[in-house]
């Protein structure tokens, strides 16, 4: 669990020497004032904001002295109604303008004990750097103890899981940050076979020999132009009291060149945040394991480093499933997919009450909805149940369609379908989840409806290229973490 002691107070606190106190700017009379809050603020109530810096501006900071040696932050919260997800991100925001205290209190106007855990969550999210490769100068931040302000206190369970949520993120951050020459196939699988011990959770590490003995085809050929070769990771959470299943699937593609269809330099840039579907997944039975959720979950990690090499795959290279279907490889660089497959497959064999998967899958994902929103597709049950579960933490999908017609871009002469219509940028994103789909099986050779299933792109939000917002900074961010837990509650 994180260092970072976590407080709640519903009066107001004495104001102390060295503690960060956090209130929000609003507009009144066209002027920036104080936002409702408990915190005391009595020595600076007569500031004029507007000279001193402060906006009501979303996110916008200013310092301010306060008594007895205290300081504020004023930060903006905008003129419009404020809901969780923005207290979280105001919350964050705050904790990354004060690297340098050791104890904030954060009274920003909340109207429900959901929302003041939201303050904590965004806090204790935000206040992440990666230091581990910095050198000996760089100093980690200073923060201790956060304490949320407000009239209400959560439940002691509801804080529990706000605390194992923002350390499943911070570690997905890590796994995600980690440069490619230290993390590799293997050393994913280390990582994970560590923080597994004594969580309640079993993990098999599948190398080559047992990847050949499953026909992982998928893995295994995406993995073998690589000197550092292929794993499987399963990640598994059974309690007894378990009565649904869910089955948990993602990409793990340590570091992608693309294959003899090759990036070029730019395009290389980042692909170690190829790996981050995988780290999700991986996390998010951790968490659900950690919060003694009454549910099986399955996590199954495909993870290979796509690389150049005499051994490598070919373009027009046939592949032939465990399932025994075929896949005629026309683009190297679509090698998510391939590995993805493998997870499906075994995923479709459990018969569980839904699969989803997660993935830095398609550039198009990109194009198509920008850094923010994750792509949502699959079948009925499975997108109905992710939207309402990203809604409930506040995370942002936007569900696309999988148009019959596009599925015939997949169509192949040599095999039952192709990779990629190289080439033909058409509806990328959506040709992706169709190649996904084939591999979802029935529910049964009686019953021939498919398995529920969803598909998370999250090409565009799992790595902030730009500044720090919210309370992410830049590099890996750990998106659908929250979504796939409260799917896991929605299931139970």
């Amino acid at each position: 669990m994180t260092n970072v002691k976590s407080l709640f107070v519903t009066k107001a606190p004495v104001v102390s020497a060295g503690v960060a106190y956090v209130v929000g700017v609003t507009t009144k009379n066209s002027k920036p004032a104080l936002a409702s809050t408990i915190i005391e603020t009595a020595s600076i109530a007569n500031l004029d904001l507007a000279l001193v810096g402060a906006k009501s501006t979303l996110e916008h900071t200013a310092r301010v002295p306060g008594a007895n040696g205290s300081v504020f932050l004023l930060i903006g919260i905008g003129d419009e109604e404020i809901d969780a997800e923005a207290l979280r991100r105001l919350a964050g925001a705050a904790t990354r303008a004060l690297p340098d205290f050791k104890d904030i209190t954060l009274g920003l106007p909340v109207s429900n004990a959901g929302e003041a855990l939201a303050v904590l969550e965004g806090a204790l999210i935000g206040n992440y750097e990666f230091i581990s490769f910095k050198g000996s100068k760089k100093q980690p931040r200073l923060l201790s103890t956060v304490t949320v302000a407000s009239a209400f206190k959560p439940t002691d369970s509801a804080v529990k899981e706000s605390l194992v949520i923002a350390d499943a993120i911070r570690s997905i951050r890590d796994l995600g940050n980690t440069p490619p020459n230290d993390m590799y196939p293997q050393t994913l699988a280390t990582a994970f076979q560590k923080v597994a011990k004594g969580s309640g959770v079993t993990i098999e590490v599948w190398d080559e020999k047992r990847l050949i003995a499953e026909n992982m085809a998928g893995i295994l050929a995406v993995g073998k132009g690589s000197s550092r070769p292929p794993r499987l990771i399963k990640i598994e959470y059974k309690p007894r009291s378990a009565k649904k299943q869910l089955a948990l699937v993602g990409k793990g593609i340590t570091f992608d060149t693309g294959g003899l269809t090759l990036k070029p330099g730019t395009g290389m840039i980042g692909m170690k945040y190829d790996m981050t579907g995988a780290a999700t997944i991986g996390q998010a039975v951790l968490a659900i394991a950690a919060l003694a959720l009454p549910i099986h979950v399955t996590g199954y990690l495909c993870v290979a480093e796509n690389m150049v090499s005499g051994t490598a795959q070919r373009p027009t290279d046939v592949i032939r499933y465990r399932n025994g279907k075929t896949v005629e490889v026309t683009n190297t660089d679509a090698e998510g997919r391939l590995v993805l497959a493998d997870g499906l497959i075994l995923a479709s064999e459990q018969k569980p009450d839904l699969i989803v998967d997660v993935a830095t899958l398609t550039g198009g994902a990109r194009i198509a909805l920008g850094v923010r929103y994750t792509g949502l597709m699959g079948n009925d049950f499975g997108v109905e149940t992710l939207k309402k579960a990203a809604e409930a933490s506040g995370e942002l999908v936007w569900h696309m369609p999988l148009p019959a017609e596009l599925r015939t871009l997949l169509n192949s002469e040599t095999a039952d379908l192709i990779n990629s219509k190289l080439g033909d940028p058409t509806g990328s994103m959506l040709v992706g989840g169709h190649f996904l789909k084939e591999f979802v099986a029935s529910k049964s050779p009686k019953d021939k409806t498919q398995i529920a299933w969803a598909h998370l792109d999250i090409a565009g939000p799992a790595n902030n290229e730009v500044a720090p917002y919210g309370y992410l900074s830049k590099g890996a961010t750990g998106v659908m973490l929250r979504t796939l837990v409260e799917t896991a509650k929605a299931l139970v």
